[in-house]
């Protein structure tokens, strides 16, 4: 069963970065640790240790993308929603992608679906008033606006 949704957009750059890493970034890693192998002492050898952290980082990278790809949906109806809170003026809309914190879309900030506003927002519409309950109290906002990708 799929436990992460990404727009296929979000899908293709993860599964591009998974291809490059096991790839040329397992190589260049490798490479730079045989160079500073090469240098001797490896006790207190600082390209050598910086290499192998950098080993380190890009295999738990690689894990995590592994997971992600693993479990996956693509989307199609990948939504956008311009809001604005009680209170604030128009310039101060704000936009939101609901779903993976993976997503990137340009100029939209991403929440999650488990987030309160990011539960109250799916299944909305243009003009909706919708209220919400935030750790600080009760919020209510406007969707100003749902675009689809």
């Amino acid at each position: 069963m799929a436990t992460h949704q990404f727009s296929r957009a979000a899908y293709d750059r993860l599964k591009a970065e998974f291809d490059d890493l096991t790839t040329r970034g397992r190589i260049d890693v490798a490479e730079k640790i045989e160079r500073a192998r090469e240098e001797g002492d490896l006790k207190e050898n600082a390209g050598y240790h910086a290499a192998k952290d950098e080993q380190g980082h890009m295999e738990g990278r690689i894990r995590q993308l592994e997971h992600l790809l693993e479990n996956a949906e693509v989307i199609d109806d990948q939504r956008v929603y311009t809001i604005l809170y009680e209170g604030d003026s128009d310039d101060m809309a704000e936009r939101y992608v609901v779903g993976n914190l993976e997503e990137q879309v340009e100029g939209a900030d991403v929440i999650s679906a488990s987030s309160p506003l990011g539960a109250v927002l799916q299944g909305s519409s243009d003009g909706d008033t919708l209220s919400y309950e935030a750790p600080n109290g009760s919020l209510t906002i406007t969707v100003l606006k749902v675009e689809s990708l």
